[in-house]
Parts: C-alpha cells; sequence; structure tokens
C-alpha cells in the first residue's frame, strides 16, 4: 500500500466528515443566530432559551438527512472492503 493510497482514503474520509456534518453544524449556528439575534432584542439570557431550540433544530435535521447521511456512511465503508484487496497487494 503506497503513500499516496493512504493519502486518497484520508482524503475521501475527511470529505465525507465534512459532508456530514455540515448540515447539523450549519443549522445549529443558523439558529444560535437567530436565538442570539432575539435575545439581544429582547435582553432575555436565559441559557435554556438558547439550547432548547438548537437541540430541536438539530433533531429535525438528523430526522430529515439521516438517511442520507446513513447511505453515504454505508457506500464508503462498502467502498473500502471491496478495495481492500487491491490495497494489500
Amino acid at each position: 500500500m503506497s503513500p499516496i493510497e493512504v493519502l486518497d482514503i484520508g482524503r475521501s474520509m475527511l470529505w465525507l466528515i465534512t459532508m456530514l456534518v455540515a448540515p447539523i453544524l450549519g443549522v445549529a449556528l443558523a439558529m444560535g443566530l437567530a436565538i442570539g439575534v432575539i435575545q439581544a432584542a429582547t435582553q432575555i439570557q436565559e441559557m435554556t432559551l438558547s439550547f432548547i431550540p438548537k437541540l430541536a433544530a438539530v433533531a429535525a435535521v438528523l430526522f430529515w438527512v439521516g438517511p442520507w447521511m446513513l447511505t453515504l456512511l454505508v457506500d464508503y465503508t462498502l467502498q473500502l472492503f471491496t478495495d481492500i484487496p487491491s490495497l494489500l497487494g
């Protein structure tokens, strides 16, 4: 197994991780920003006020995008398993 093959596997793994976490982080960031603006405008600084909506939004995104994420993970894993014989020699 050459170093180039190892780097290619690592690069594809990092790209997969980026694709998997992007929707979750994007929604959490947008919700945090929106709630922060609302809290600044109303001067209500309650910690649970920001936590619960973000948790609900992330849960909704996981429910909505979860099958796509699982498909990506399964496809990547199957690709790795099928490439094992060619990578070993």
